[in-house]
């Protein structure tokens, strides 16, 4: 590990003291080192892979009034403070501006290899037995319901609905997590999303039933 890499993980660790758990240091660690694993099947530039995995949620804008620059000034004041290249503070930066779900929409084509990777590093730890204790611990953070039959899911929300929404924990589901299997960039990517994918599935019929009482 470079000197670089390891004063990022440092600073980190130290800015996302009491995060809530769904997007603390322990997030971050999964999803660099689930950067890394697809990185190996990739053509890329690792320290920029790990420089973006790391700072990626360093400032996520759920926890900071919907601030979608702040991630980037607290991330560019650190590795300008590093002694960062230019290059690599611009494609990192880019990284941080373009992972997101909500942001979709408003990403360019052409993406660059490094941020596909880290894309699917940050929407696998959404998946699976981790993004299922993931979204129930962030629910339960808001205070939103975990179910109510009454409250359908609302697909193809805009990116200010998809902001605003407060819908159920269970609806989340539907509206995010279910949908980031088709959306990986990587092969690697959509073989890890695939098994955790299938994994959703079963504790979504599982919960039914037990809610049901079938």
């Amino acid at each position: 590990m470079n000197n670089l890499i390891e004063n990022t993980v440092r600073f980190v660790k130290e800015k996302l003291k009491g995060a809530e758990a769904g997007h603390d240091w322990y997030h971050i660690e999964r999803v660099w080192k689930l950067s890394k694993k697809i990185a190996e099947t990739e053509d890329c530039n690792l320290e920029v892979v790990e420089l973006a995995a790391l700072l990626h949620d360093i400032a996520d804008p759920k926890f900071h009034n919907g601030d979608e620059t702040l991630a980037l000034s607290v991330s560019s004041e650190f590795l300008k403070n590093q002694q960062a290249s230019e290059e690599v503070i611009e494609r990192v930066l880019f990284i941080i501006k373009n992972i997101s779900f909500k942001n979709r929409a408003e990403t360019p084509e052409n993406l660059p290899v490094e941020l596909k990777i880290v894309q699917d590093a940050d929407r696998i730890d959404a998946i699976g037995a981790i993004g299922v204790a993931r979204t129930f611990n962030f629910g339960g953070f808001k205070n939103n319901l975990m179910y109510d039959p009454e409250i359908k899911p609302k697909l193809n929300m805009s990116k200010e609905e998809y902001k605003k929404s407060d819908g159920t924990t269970i609806n989340h589901f539907y509206e995010k997590l279910l949908l980031l299997k088709d959306l990986m960039n990587t092969q690697k990517g959509k073989e890890i999303a695939e098994d955790r994918h299938n994994f959703m599935l079963q504790f979504l019929d599982q919960f039914y039933k037990e809610w049901n009482v079938s």
